[in-house]
This record gives structure tokens, sequence and C-alpha cells, in this order.
């Protein structure tokens, strides 16, 4: 499906300015089946689940180099797009952001290429907790919160108008999401009622009558 994607992206691309880059030999959707190859033969079993490869560096002939120019970026931007797809497809976890960069080598001969990969270890996300109305403060880790009624809820509520399974907290790359679990009664962001929305710094959740709100040390805030 990654690579699948990935071609659509590049046919639709190339019908405009990018059209002269693939005229020669090498096609660009040849790197990306390299790329996810080396995904899958790098692969590593963990204790969280299947770790993949983050990290790629790309070196071209200077010939094809040249032949691409500028769409060498977009061409990075979307080889890392399809890298991620496979990573969901494969349920492939990784230890930091996905980056890939190309360049080339003058050792490579024209429609040569070269595809290294490595486990790359992304900076630790800024922490975050929700604040409960009483001052307790849960950390937002890897595993989601869920909030509601049930007893295995990180956070039981007490309260009616509170389903069982009410909404849910969790990390989404650098994100804080909030999602509502199809409850009976709505979840609230700041009185907005929501079904899934990134938090900010400052914002005020509402499930039934109690409130929880949301803490982040990230200076910039989220968007």
């Amino acid at each position: 499906m990654g690579l699948q994607q990935f071609e659509q992206r590049l046919e639709r691309l190339v019908e405009g300015a990018f059209a002269k880059a693939f005229r020669g030999v090498l096609q660009p959707v040849e790197i990306g089946r390299r790329l996810t190859r080396e995904m899958d033969l790098q692969r590593a079993v963990i204790v969280s689940g299947i770790l993949a490869p983050n990290s790629f560096e790309i070196l071209l002939s200077q010939a094809d180099y040249e032949r691409f120019g500028s769409f060498v970026e977009v061409l990075a931007g979307e080889l890392a797009e399809a890298a991620k797809q496979h990573a969901e497809d494969e349920n492939y976890v990784f230890l930091g952001p996905v980056e890939v960069s190309i360049g080339w080598s003058e050792e490579l001969a024209k429609s040569t290429f070269v595809v290294s990969a490595d486990f790359v270890e992304g900076d630790p996300p800024p922490p975050s907790w929700l604040v409960l109305t009483d001052g307790t403060r849960i950390a937002i880790e890897e595993e989601p919160i869920t909030i509601g009624r049930l007893p295995e809820c990180a956070i039981v509520i007490n309260d009616h108008n509170v389903s069982r399974r009410h909404a849910q907290v969790f990390r989404d790359g650098d994100a804080i999401i909030v999602a509502d679990l199809d409850s009976t009664n709505g979840t609230k962001v700041n009185g907005q009622s929501i079904t899934r929305l990134r938090l900010n710094n400052g914002d005020v959740i509402t499930v039934g009558t109690t409130r929880i709100y949301f803490e982040t040390t990230q200076q910039d805030g989220l968007e």
C-alpha cells in the first residue's frame, strides 16, 4: 500500500515541472522499493513490537543526482512518507522520526544507487500531563490514557453522565490527542464538543461534569 501510494503521488508530480527528471533509466520507484526492502531486511523484534530502521541515506550517481535537480528534496519527502506507510502496513515501530537524505557519489555509475539504513533515536517528547481537579497529575507516556467509569480505566470517574469507556488521550508523534470513544454524552475541550482533537497547553477536557486539565512543557505549544 505504501509503495502504491508513493507511485501515485509521483505520477502526479511528473506530469508537471519534474517530468524531464524521469526520462532517464533510473526511476524513483526503484529507490522506494529498495528502501522498503531494507526496512524488511533489518527489522528486529523488540518488546514493544517490530523495530525498523528510520534513518536512510541514499547515494546516486552524479549524473542522476544532477538530472533530478530540484526534485531531490521532494523525492526525499515522498520516500519518508512511503517508509511511514510501509511501517504502518507491516506494524513496524521506529526509534525516532523518519529521515531520508539524498546525495551522490562519483564512484557510482549512472542508474545505480546505494541505500543505507540505520536505527536512530529521536529526541524524547516533551513531558505532558493530565491534571485532575484534586491536583493529581498523570503523566502522558506511550500507553494511551482511557477515561471512563470502568475500574480498569486509567482515570475512573464515578458519574452516570460518563460512559464506561468515555474518552482516550494518547501520543501521536509529538502531538497529544484526545478522542471521544463514542460516548453517550460526548467529550468537550474548552466547552466545544469534539470527536478527536490535538491538545494545546492549558486546554480543559470535560467528561460528564468532570474537568481535566492538559499541561505540557513544550515551549511553542502544540498546534
